[in-house]
C-alpha cells in the first residue's frame, strides 16, 4: 500500500517527540570518534514545506512544532538541525528523519534509506544529493535485514512506517528480533502511533516477550489533531539504548505535559 504521504503530518507532535529523540540520539553517539552507520524502513522525502496546500490542509504543525519550537535551547541538536535547515530552504521547511541524519552525521558515517513510494522516492534522492546517502527504494524491512550487519558495524535503525498495512503490528517485534540477532550491537529505534483503540499494546508485549537488552519505552500523550482523529500519542520503543536518553525523555516529558 503506497497511498500515505507524510506532507500531511509533518511537524505534528509525533514527529516532535521522534525527532527530538532520534536528534539526540544521533548527537550522542557522533560524540565518540568511531564512523556509524545510518538505517532508515520509511524515508519519506526528507523534507518538507509546511506552508504546502497538503500541510495547511490538516493543520497538524500549527500544533506541533510551532508549539513545541521554544521547548528546546538553541544549542539542542533537534534545534539546531531545524535552525539550518531553515536557514538553507527556507521559513517554512521542516527537516524529516533522513534530513535529521544527513546533518548531524559525518563524512565517515553512512546512510541507507528505504522508500517504496515513487514520489517520495524521487524527492528523497533531490532532497539527499551531496549527502552520500544510498537511496533504497524497496521494501524497508527487507533492506535493513540484508544489510544487517552494516559497515560500519556500530550504528543506529529507525523503523517509522505509516501502519497503514495493520499486519506491521504483528510483524514488527520478529522483524526486530531477527535483526537484533543479526546485528547485536545496533540501536533499533522503533516509533509508533498511540491509538484511541489501542492497537498497539499487543505489538509491545510481543516485543517485551523477546527479552531485547537494554530497553528503552517512551511515550507521550496528546489531543488529537482534529475530531475523529484517533491518534491521541506517540512512542518510542529503543533497544540498546544509548546512556543519557531517558533523561533527554524525561526533559520532553515535562514539555508534553505543559500543552
Amino acid at each position: 500500500m503506497l497511498s500515505y504521504q507524510h506532507i500531511y503530518h509533518a511537524g505534528n507532535l509525533a514527529d516532535v517527540q521522534k525527532h527530538a529523540l532520534l536528534a539526540w540520539m544521533l548527537d550522542y553517539m557522533t560524540q565518540k570518534d568511531k564512523p556509524l552507520s545510518y538505517l532508515e524502513t520509511h524515508a519519506g522525502r526528507a523534507l518538507y514545506d509546511l506552508g504546502s496546500a497538503e500541510a495547511l490542509k490538516t493543520g497538524e504543525a500549527a500544533k506541533g512544532i510551532d508549539v513545541a519550537r521554544d521547548w528546546f535551547a538553541p544549542d539542542h541538536p533537534y534545534a539546531r538541525v531545524l535552525e539550518r535547515v531553515q536557514v538553507q530552504h527556507g521559513a517554512t521547511s521542516y527537516p524529516g528523519s533522513p534530513q535529521i541524519a544527513a546533518e548531524l552525521l559525518r563524512p565517515a558515517d553512512r546512510l541507507h534509506l528505504a522508500e517504496l513510494h515513487p514520489q517520495e522516492a524521487v524527492a528523497l534522492r533531490e532532497a539527499m544529493r551531496g549527502s552520500g546517502a544510498k537511496v533504497h527504494v524497496q521494501d524497508g524491512f527487507e533492506m535493513v535485514q540484508s544489510l544487517a550487519p552494516p559497515e560500519p558495524r556500530r550504528g543506529l535503525v529507525l523503523i517509522d512506517p505509516s501502519y497503514e498495512i495493520k499486519a506491521d503490528y504483528a510483524r514488527i517485534p520478529g522483524i526486530i528480533a531477527k535483526l537484533h540477532r543479526k546485528w547485536n550491537v545496533g540501536v533499533i529505534a522503533l516509533w509508533y502511533p498511540i491509538l484511541s483503540d489501542g492497537t498497539h499494546v499487543p505489538m509491545l508485549k510481543a516485543l517485551e516477550a523477546h527479552a531485547l537488552p537494554e530497553v528503552f519505552r517512551h511515550e507521550v500523550r496528546f489531543a488529537p489533531a482534529r475530531d475523529g482523529h484517533r491518534m491521541i500519542g506517540s512512542g518510542m520503543f529503543v533497544v540498546n539504548a544509548p546512556f543519557g536518553l531517558s533523561q533527554e525523555a524525561v526533559r520532553l516529558d515535562a514539555k508534553f505535559a505543559s500543552l
